[in-house]
């Protein structure tokens, strides 16, 4: 058992006391990376959770997301909740009703909610735009925060809200608060891992922050790809390949008592 992993409690206890670092990754990879460079918090979503993606995380404490709209029923999210737990999950996200966020919670299972911009429930919102910049506007997001705490969430990412208000929401609920793009006021910083390391596509998020062009990396990478495979076919075309090198040698004696064994060929 990994005893250097951070825990709830862990976290809850580093509310004001300093800011964490929170990951959205998308493959194993980035997960080691992460788990290397120091990483408070990761994001994986839970078709890509297994074992494999477990040790990849190292000590980094783990949310699992918990698909809304793909789980439907509080008994789909209670099974896949669970299953996430098993495989080691530290929490999961969900953006599912409050109801089921207090089921999950009853069952004992670690869960952040969601409150600002939430994508799946963008339309009620106006589409992909800041949350929190009227006052009934910003007052529906202390009352969704309100909501998560009496549901028995112990986190909630908040999402493009106006840092002012935000920091004030913060310091005035138990929740830990993972920003994206609402500021340092709250408990930690969240960015996607493609926003991060430059390979998003289409639109750039105004709170992402690009510290590498894996675009270009990987575009080059593409390139070279296409330039292998061309050669391939060329070389199949023409006959280059495969060469003597690349087979396997018979014995000559073999050969024969295999032509042998076989009878003259067919007209």
């Amino acid at each position: 058992m990994n005893r250097t992993r951070r825990t709830v409690a862990d976290l809850r206890a580093l509310k004001g006391v300093r800011q964490l670092s929170m990951v959205y990754v998308e493959n194993t990879d980035e997960a080691a990376a992460c788990a290397e460079a120091g990483i408070d918090v990761l994001s994986i979503e839970r078709h890509l959770w297994d074992p494999t993606m477990r040790e990849a995380a190292g000590d980094c404490f783990v949310q699992v997301g918990l698909p809304y709209g793909v789980l439907a029923t509080t008994d789909d999210y209670l099974r896949a909740g669970h299953d996430a737990v098993r495989l080691g999950a530290d929490a999961c996200y969900c953006a599912a009703s409050i109801e089921v966020i207090s089921r999950l919670a009853a069952e004992g299972i670690p869960v952040v909610g969601h409150v600002g911009l939430i994508p799946s429930r963008r339309t009620w919102t106006g589409g992909f735009r800041a949350v929190g910049k009227t006052l009934d506007s910003a007052l529906e997001v202390w009352r969704g925060v309100r909501a998560l705490e009496e549901a028995g969430a112990f986190a909630a990412e908040i999402e493009v809200v106006p840092p002012e208000i935000a920091t004030e929401i913060s310091k005035r609920t138990s929740l830990v608060m993972f920003s994206m793009g609402a500021g340092a006021g709250c408990d930690a910083q969240y960015l996607f891992s493609c926003d991060l390391l430059g390979y998003t596509r289409g639109h750039l998020p105004r709170h992402a922050k690009v510290y590498r062009d894996f675009a270009a990396e990987f575009a080059r990478l593409q390139d070279e790809r296409i330039a292998a495979f061309t050669e391939f076919n060329a070389d199949v075309a023409s006959g280059a390949y495969p060469e003597e090198q690349h087979l396997v040698p018979a014995d000559p004696a073999v050969v024969e008592a295999f032509l042998d064994a076989l009878g003259p060929e067919e007209a």
